[in-house]
């Protein structure tokens, strides 16, 4: 997934700018990309979330322009775009520029006034890997909006246009993790995320283990896809038990004895999801005291109750997620295994003993690709900062 140090990156990026525009940058931008230890689409149903912002981000340079410009293209994926802040459309033809404009036109339309630029992206994160990619790119388009504008606009506020850019403007109907989780990790911890009431607190990752991303590298696209329709279930399952619980508003305030109490009454389809996202909430607040200790069992425990959740309730399992789950949970010095992300292919997460970082992967990597025929990704990750500037001159 890395294939820079920073400084070979930075020099990369900077020659790459100047073939295109004809000068070098004036100011970076970085957003990383996230994976959820514990969470499944908990974030819409008002949730908690296990959450941790790994050393795999997005990078923009950019150099501001005096007109009412936005000039964007990649070094990743071919495609670019120049449009105007007065009339931003959706552009079909490269749609990976949607997220930038979709920043864009979420902020104008709070009130921001911005200044265009010259701007070119820089990626080590995946897409469809299930690792945030889209909310790295949105992150980092609105710090650059914001730092070239002179704005005033806090981490949370920038999380919430990310969100309403990818809901109403690329069309996905993701919740807040992830542009939260991009714009306020922490080095070397997780993030346990409130998403009702968009607060968090740090969580310790006992030193002992080491997170681990196994990316499937199977195709996966949210864009109408089931992750809408789950969403949808769980809203048509709070709208049912609302005739028994009046004062609830999402499958958060739904205990497990009140569910239980009237899971007869909705049909087994939406029983199911609901009962998934309802002992999901339960496994992240497990987990918030089972990460810092760091004892094998009761995470195995958690992330096993998670991953069979996923699989037999909630249905977000793929394949390809199989066969890297009997690869990871069979290798050498593995402690827990799960889904990251939204499940239907992309990646699976680990937790990894000290020391058993080279055998865990020579493993994976080989019996995943005997039963597939895929060669996947395993790559040791750590918890960062969240998103900001690097330099600006």
């Amino acid at each position: 997934m890395n294939q820079f140090n920073m400084e070979e990156r930075r020099r990369y990026i900077s020659e790459e700018f100047n073939k295109r525009y004809g000068r070098l940058p004036s100011i970076w931008a970085r957003a990383p990309g996230r994976v959820d230890l514990m969470g499944s689409h908990t974030d819409y149903n008002m949730g908690f979330v296990m959450t941790m912002t790994i050393d795999r981000d997005t990078w923009i340079a950019a150099r501001p322009r005096e007109d009412n410009q936005v000039a964007i293209y990649s070094c990743n994926v071919p495609g670019g775009a120049l449009f105007s802040l007065e009339d931003i459309q959706r552009d079909e033809a490269v749609p990976w520029t949607n997220y930038v404009r979709g920043v864009a036109a979420e902020m104008q339309a709070s009130g921001y006034k911005l200044r265009g630029f010259d701007g070119l992206v820089h990626s080590t994160i995946p897409f469809g890997s299930g690792l945030s990619s889209s909310a790295a790119i949105e992150m980092a388009t609105a710090l650059l909006f914001k730092t070239l504008s002179g704005l005033e606009l806090d981490p949370v506020d920038m999380a919430l246009i990310g969100q309403k850019a990818e809901n109403e403007f690329v069309g996905v109907s993701t919740g807040i993790l992830d542009q939260y989780s991009s714009v306020m990790g922490r080095n070397g911890c997780a993030i346990l995320l409130d998403c009702r009431h968009l607060t968090s607190e740090v969580v310790r990752i006992n030193p002992s283990l080491h997170v681990v991303i196994c990316n499937t590298r199977a195709k996966r696209n949210l864009v109408g896809t089931e992750y809408d329709e789950r969403r949808a279930q769980c809203e048509e399952g709070v709208r049912l038990l609302q005739r028994f619980y009046p004062e609830i508003t999402a499958l958060r305030d739904v205990t497990p004895a009140m569910f239980e109490g009237q899971r007869r009454a909705l049909p087994a389809l939406i029983a199911r999801r609901c009962q998934f996202i309802i002992e999901e909430n339960q496994r992240v607040l497990d987990l918030a005291q089972a990460l810092p200790e760091g004892r094998p069992e009761p995470l195995h425990a958690l992330f096993a109750a998670s991953y069979s959740g996923a699989l037999d309730l909630y249905e977000i399992g793929a394949p390809a997620m199989s066969a890297m789950m009997q690869a990871m949970s069979t290798a050498p010095g593995a402690v827990a295994a799960r889904q990251a992300g939204a499940g239907f292919g992309g990646s699976m997460v680990a937790l990894v003993k000290g020391g058993f970082l080279e055998p865990f992967t020579e493993h994976v990597t080989k019996i995943y690709q005997q039963e597939t025929k895929i060669q996947p990704e395993v790559d040791a990750v750590q918890a960062v900062p969240g998103a900001m500037i690097l330099d600006w001159v």
